[in-house]
C-alpha cells in the first residue's frame, strides 16, 4: 500500500490524512458527511463545518489516520494522556493514548493519540488494523 499523507485547512486548523493508517471505518463520513466525502474530490472540504465540529469529529477516528493541529500553535503529535486498551465489537483492539511499540525487527516507533491493532489476524499491515475484518466478517 502506497503511504500518502494529505493536509486541509481551514485557516484554524490544518486536518492531516495519513492513508497507511485508515482503516475506513467510515466514522468521518457517518459523523460529519458535508466534510468527510470519499466519492468526491478533494475528498476532506473543512470549509463546511467549524473548527470545534471538526476537532471533534477527528477525535473519533480510531486508528489516528486523521488528525489535526492548529495553525496558530506548534505543530505537536504528543500529548499528555491516559493510555486505555479498548476492544471495539468485530473490530481491531484500540489502544488510546501515547505508546512506545517495539516490533519484533527491534525497530521502535511512537504512536499518538488512537493505535488500532489487528485482531482478525489477517491485515496486510500487521500488527496494525487495515480494515480486513469487515471483508472476512470477523466476528469477535
Amino acid at each position: 500500500m502506497k503511504d500518502i499523507t494529505k493536509t486541509y485547512t481551514n485557516n484554524e486548523i490544518t486536518i492531516v490524512w495519513k492513508s497507511s493508517m485508515c482503516i475506513h471505518s467510515r466514522n468521518c463520513f457517518n459523523g460529519l458527511g458535508q466534510v468527510f466525502n470519499p466519492a468526491e474530490r478533494p475528498w476532506i472540504k473543512p470549509e463546511n463545518a467549524k473548527t470545534e465540529t471538526l476537532m471533534s469529529q477527528i477525535n473519533k477516528c480510531p486508528s489516528g489516520a486523521l488528525s489535526y493541529y492548529k495553525n496558530d500553535e506548534a505543530k505537536t503529535e504528543n500529548i499528555e494522556v491516559e493510555t486505555i486498551a479498548e476492544v471495539s465489537e468485530n473490530g481491531p483492539l484500540l489502544v488510546y493514548g501515547n505508546i512506545t511499540f517495539k516490533h519484533n525487527n527491534g525497530t521502535v516507533e511512537q504512536k499518538n493519540k488512537v493505535t488500532a491493532f489487528c485482531r482478525c489476524g489477517v491485515s496486510n499491515n500487521k500488527p496494525y488494523c487495515d480494515g480486513t475484518h469487515r471483508k472476512i466478517d470477523f466476528k469477535g
